[in-house]
């Protein structure tokens, strides 16, 4: 018996060995050039993930950047997330692999993250799927993001926050950013409010779905892989409760419009949000509408929230911004009447805003790198980069790049004066590019700049300590970056 174990054990890690040098060695008759430098490290099937992934300030490239880019160039070959892989720090590279989505390269996330988020998640499908879904996330976007309603919404929902601050001497920023983001997201697309009962399940199952997302991915019960999984389930059968009942609130809706005809008083009743646009979209089946809505809520909730952490955090450290920032916002305050809400308009006039979150996102990098795969052997220069290999295009090393941005390790939103900032730009890709550039990153830059509008004219703020952002590669503070207020008496 002893030794029918031992030859099992010797089979299996010979088995490991050869999983991980087998692409290598299928390698060997290839003509299109040849593999770029790198290395496998010694770990079957993890390689150098643990490497890769090591927890570094967001504002830097990480260790093991530094030292591959250094030893083997801006484009290496490695073994991550249970695959051989490419790596890119090279822009011309990344702006290839971006631009040729479904040509050349498709979108490759590992295996556990379809667990959590599901099969259809626009952040995980791929060809026809991912092209309806993100025809809806447009559509979402261009009727949301200047209607009136919801720029009021916005507003008040940071009037209500920074209400809630004027008798703190701190606050922990982070916490009240996502508390701001998940009450504007949750109202534009299920119409809820943050005092409805469903509303508290939904952010109680959403913060364990978002624990189990940044997890190992051990689907054993009570972790929190497992807990997520089963968070997804409920928010699931959650939101599909909400579209029978808005089905059936329309219905009667409808027949009551029939009856009494078309009065203000009808049509007062039925609110406008884009679960309302979502239930008539008839090239989606009903499980990718929960699964669009899904995604709407994580996109929503944790990008945005971490992008106003950062912008508060680098704004704290520049009192020349702070200072443009509130001579900007007092100017468009001033045209204004005293409760006069913001419009459309004004969000266009607050120009060096947009530098500042231009300059937080490229120096922060919300968005590290972005998960592809090679769809067939691909010569690029003189690499080959080999059918089926994962392929990471690391986004942060473009913006860190000095030969590419002048003092890259300065937060420096005049820089945006004169460069280019739009998403095509190969300098800059905050939230990635191409077919699967993010939809919502107007959506989110529309939040932050209300947020800044109230708060720069009604309070001064420091970081408490050394806390700053994190890449774990998601970004996080620490600390969820306690800042000390001070409400200006008015």
């Amino acid at each position: 018996m002893g030794v029918f174990w031992m030859v099992i054990f010797v089979g299996f890690v010979f088995g490991l060995i050869l999983n991980h040098f087998l692409p290598l060695l299928s390698l060997k008759n290839k003509k299109l050039g040849d593999l770029p430098r790198g290395s496998f490290g010694y770990l079957p099937f993890l390689g150098e993930t643990l490497a890769f992934l090591n927890p570094h300030p967001s504002t830097t490239v990480g260790s093991f950047l530094q030292e591959h880019c250094s030893r083997y160039g801006k484009v290496f070959k490695s073994h991550l997330f249970f695959s051989p892989t490419i790596v890119s720090c090279d822009q011309e590279l990344n702006y290839f692999i971006l631009q040729n989505e479904d040509k050349l390269f498709e979108c490759s996330y590992p295996k556990p993250i379809h667990g959590i988020l599901g099969k259809i998640s626009m952040l995980v499908a791929v060809g026809d799927t991912h092209k309806r879904l993100r025809n809806v996330a447009l559509s979402f976007v261009s009727t949301t993001k200047s209607k009136h309603d919801f720029l009021t919404y916005i507003e008040k929902t940071t009037l209500q926050i920074l209400d809630s601050w004027k008798d703190k001497k701190q606050v922990i920023f982070c916490q009240e950013a996502r508390k701001f983001t998940f009450n504007v997201i949750v109202k534009q697309v299920l119409g809820l409010t943050p005092e409805e009962p469903q509303t508290a399940r939904i952010l109680e199952d959403f913060l364990t779905f978002m624990r189990g997302l940044i997890s190992f991915p051990l689907y054993i019960p009570g972790t929190p892989y497992a807990n997520a999984v089963k968070a997804r389930i409920r928010i699931s059968s959650s939101v599909k409760q909400i579209i029978k009942e808005r089905r059936r609130n329309n219905i009667i809706f409808n027949n009551n419009y029939n009856i009494c005809g078309n009065t203000n008083n009808i049509n007062s009743q039925k609110e406008s949000h884009f679960l309302e646009i979502l239930l008539g979209v008839d090239t989606l089946s009903e499980d990718e509408k929960v699964s669009f809505v899904l995604d709407a809520l994580l996109g929503g909730y944790e990008t945005t929230s971490i992008l106003m952490a950062i912008v508060i955090h680098f704004v704290a450290k520049s009192p020349p911004a702070l200072e443009q920032l509130k001579v900007e916002h007092a100017s468009i305050r001033s045209k204004k009447n005293k409760d006069e809400f913001l419009t459309w308009e004004d969000y266009k006039m607050m120009t060096f805003t947009q530098n500042v979150i231009n300059e937080a996102l490229r120096y922060g990098n919300i968005v590290k790198f972005v998960h592809r795969k090679a769809l067939r052997d691909i010569k690029f220069k003189d690499y080959l980069i080999p059918a089926g290999w994962k392929v990471l295009p690391i986004l942060s090393t473009v913006h860190l790049d000095p030969s590419i941005h002048s003092s890259p390790l300065e937060f420096d939103p005049w820089r945006w004066e004169t460069q280019r900032q739009d998403q095509t730009s190969k300098k800059f890709t905050p939230f990635g590019g191409g077919s699967r550039c993010c939809p919502g990153s107007e959506l989110a830059r529309v939040e932050v700049a209300f947020f800044l509008h109230h708060l720069v004219q009604n309070f001064r703020w420091s970081v408490e300590g050394d806390d700053q952002p994190i890449a774990f590669p998601y970004v996080e503070f620490q600390r969820g970056l306690v800042i000390n207020v001070d409400h200006f008496a008015r």
